[in-house]
């Protein structure tokens, strides 16, 4: 019987199947050997022998072609062909291609790497050739020319382009991410390791590599090289700058002089300093930024409301010229602070200055230092490592106090509010290297920290003063009256009198500090509109300016350190005055005119003899103003403070009378009126005058929102008598 097309067509693939599954392998198990031009055919898995229809109904196939289901049903049986798990040619050449190109990377890495090394060896080819020939320095440049207008050198192959008058470096060791910070305040690090910095500077790095290299070259070895465990943190390098006497700029006996007198009561309002460490020679050696500034700072003291001198104008120069270098670059150094620090208190336009020295402690770790001091789990340090931490918590102490003040006191935003790192500030006072000036940091820092919580709650009000307000404002006045006891004691402990210096500057503090408290709170408020407790407010207010005053004016130490003092204190008095003249002004027949006309008078004649010329004309100009409104005359009762033409600075405010004709408005203020010498008509130009003082703000007994700038003149420079031309607004 014959057999049928499909049968014989299943007995074939039976016998192929079965011929597949007993010779798909040798006996040595090793894939069969195929007669050549007979194609290897794949064994599909278990799973890819079923056939499309099998597949989609979910049926179980024979495998074989066409199956059983197939058959019956009259559906075409067809097996896909399984994709094959080697690699294609294509995908291969895909492979090929991608290894070909990261190895292409690879060499550009490579390349890029050995010209940065390249690069590096010649930086320290020419720095060791400087150091070794001595020119480490250019020759300075007349002084007289500033540095500002100064043309840069040439730069040459061998040089680097410097930033005028200031050469590169001279050590050959980096100083820009590479030197740990020796301050033993650096963040969570160990002290034998490398700051963060370093991991994201990554050239600086491999140039501290390759001078750690050269230096280990240069050093002859006798024995063979042995594992050492890694080294602690390499000491900070030599100073960068010479200082003004190193320089020959300033004769040493001079700089001792200005010495003194920044040590006679400059350090008492910024007190970062210890007299007993911070030497004369020890600044000079450790510290030529700092150095450089307490000399301008007490060159401008030494001159007083006369003309500054070329040894004032030397000093600043350089040191703001090291202070401009540090811009663009770490600094390694706890002392650049205070130098920074320095520029930014003495200057009536401190604000950038103040928050470029906060980075830089930030950047130092000088923020931890109070933290492990505090740290008593038994560690032992070493009597220089105790030290350290000691002038690291002092520095920042200070800087933290600086900074805060100078944003409330402008109406800026403050820049740190890290309560935490100031927490433990009274620990200093009880160390063994505690400075006698300690004590008014620590209760300068706790104010600012109680200030600080008022003004964040005052403001959230926008001048709302209702009941809520009121008990604040009451529960203030009480924590401050309770800081001022505490600290006082604090002072007494120190064996201070009643009449010493610091204690009065602390009741000052306290007076003033109520003082703002209200005018704070009364912001926008006018005085026709306030209910009577607002009116209390105000009346609280006037008691505390007028306390103030009296301690300004009936203390012969306090009068004669004020020629010393930082802005900050001379805005204290000088917003005290003005206050008391705006009360009089609303409340005449309820306020002691002449007494008040008598202490305003003789605190504007002190601050035209400490050069404090942008708070005495001021004051001048309330007074002109009170005079004319209530008619008290035009005499002044207390001598003019200048005889001659208005200080440098408030000649750009005075105009002739013929130049300046606005019927609209209230007559202008002449010199006369002033107190500029009898007979000159000239007038102040009254759009020089802040809107605080002009005659439509009168009824406003609050505080500016742009704090003290919106209160006082604006003079031309930086208020300070002299010629600034030359020199950068930041002094």
């Amino acid at each position: 019987m014959s057999m049928s097309p499909t049968a014989s067509v299943s007995n074939g693939s039976e016998s192929a199947a079965k011929r597949r599954r007993t010779n798909g392998a040798d006996t040595n198990g090793s894939p069969a050997s195929f007669p050549v031009g007979t194609p290897a055919t794949h064994i599909p898995k278990r799973g890819a022998r079923a056939c499309t229809a099998c597949r989609k109904g979910k049926n179980r196939c024979e495998g074989d072609a066409p199956c059983r289901r197939c058959q019956l049903s009259g559906t075409p049986c067809i097996f896909e062909k399984p994709e094959k798990k080697n690699a294609t040619p294509a995908a291969a050449g895909v492979n090929a291609e991608r290894l070909s190109r990261l190895e292409g990377q690879y060499l550009v890495m490579q390349s890029h790497m050995i010209g940065m090394q390249s690069s590096l060896d010649r930086i320290l080819s020419v720095v060791q050739g400087q150091a070794h020939s001595g020119a480490m320095f250019p020759p300075p440049p007349p002084s007289s020319q500033a540095v500002g207008n100064r043309p840069f050198e040439e730069e040459r192959g061998d040089k680097f382009p410097p930033l005028p008058g200031f050469a590169p470096p001279p050590h050959k060791y980096a100083t820009y991410g590479i030197i740990p910070s020796t301050a033993a305040s650096s963040e969570d690090e160990s002290e034998d390791t490398l700051p963060r910095a370093t991991l994201n500077a990554p050239i600086e790095a491999l140039q501290g590599l390759a001078n750690a290299a050269a230096e280990a070259a240069a050093v002859p070895s006798s024995s063979a090289p042995r594992v050492k465990k890694r080294k602690r943190a390499e000491p900070i390098p030599r100073n960068a700058f010479p200082h003004v006497v190193e320089k020959g700029l300033v004769a040493d006996s001079e700089a001792r002089e200005l010495y003194n007198i920044f040590f006679a009561g400059c350090h008492l309002f910024i007190p970062v300093f210890d007299p007993l460490y911070d030497t004369y020679e020890s600044l000079m050696e450790r510290t030529p930024w700092t150095f450089d500034a307490i000399l301008a700072v007490a060159g401008k003291i030494r001159s007083g409301n006369g003309p500054l001198s070329p040894t004032f104008y030397k000093c600043l120069e350089e040191a703001q010229g090291i202070a401009r270098s540090s811009l663009f670059g770490p600094v390694v150094r706890k002392e650049a602070v205070q130098g920074m620090l320095l520029l930014a208190a003495w200057s009536t336009n401190g604000w950038l200055p103040s928050g470029h020295a906060m980075r830089m402690a930030l950047d130092l770790g000088l923020h931890r230092a109070l933290e492990k001091l505090a740290d008593d789990t038994g560690k032992q340090r070493t009597q220089e490592e105790e030290r350290d931490l000691v002038i690291s918590a002092r520095i920042w102490l200070c800087l933290y106090w600086f900074d805060h003040q100078m944003s409330l006191g402008t109406g800026r935003p403050i820049v740190l509010r890290d309560e935490n790192s100031i927490r433990h500030c009274r620990l200093i006072l009880g160390h063994s290297m505690a400075s006698p000036t300690d004590v008014r940091l620590i209760s300068q820092v706790e104010l600012i920290a109680q200030k600080t919580q008022i003004y964040e709650t005052l403001a959230q009000m926008n001048g709302q003063v209702n009941h809520n307000t009121l008990a604040f404002i009451r529960r203030a006045t009480i924590a401050l009256e309770k800081w001022f006891n505490e600290c006082d004691e604090l002072h007494r402990q120190q064996t201070m009198d009643e009449n010493s210096l610091l204690r009065k500057i602390l009741a000052g503090e306290l007076h003033y500090a109520k003082l703002w408290l209200v005018c704070v709170a009364l912001r926008g408020v006018s005085w026709d509109k306030m209910p009577f407790e607002q009116r209390e407010l105000a009346f609280q207010a006037k008691d505390a300016a007028s306390s103030c005053l009296d301690i300004f004016l009936s203390s012969p130490e306090y009068r004669a350190a004020l020629r010393y003092a930082v802005h900050d204190s001379l805005v204290t008095a000088a917003f005290s005055g003005l206050f008391l003249l705006k009360m009089a002004s609303l409340f005449p027949a309820e306020l002691d005119l002449a007494l008040i006309t008598v202490q305003v008078e003789q605190l504007a004649q002190l601050l035209s003899d400490v050069a404090a010329e942008r708070y005495a004309l001021t004051l001048r100009i309330m007074l002109a103003n009170l005079r004319r409104k209530v008619g008290l005359g035009s005499g002044i009762q207390t001598p003019v403070p200048h005889a001659g033409p208005p200080p440098p600075g408030f000649a750009d405010m005075v105009v002739t009378p013929t130049s300046y004709v606005n019927p609209n408005l209230p007559p202008p203020f002449t010199m006369e009126e002033l107190g500029f010498g009898p007979g000159d008509r000239n007038i102040v130009v009254p759009t020089a005058i802040p809107l605080w003082l002009q005659e439509q703000s009168l009824n406003d007994l609050g505080l500016p929102v742009n704090g003290s700038d919106g209160i006082f003149l604006q003079m031309a420079g930086n208020g300070w008598a002299g010629d600034f031309a030359p020199m950068p607004e930041a002094w």
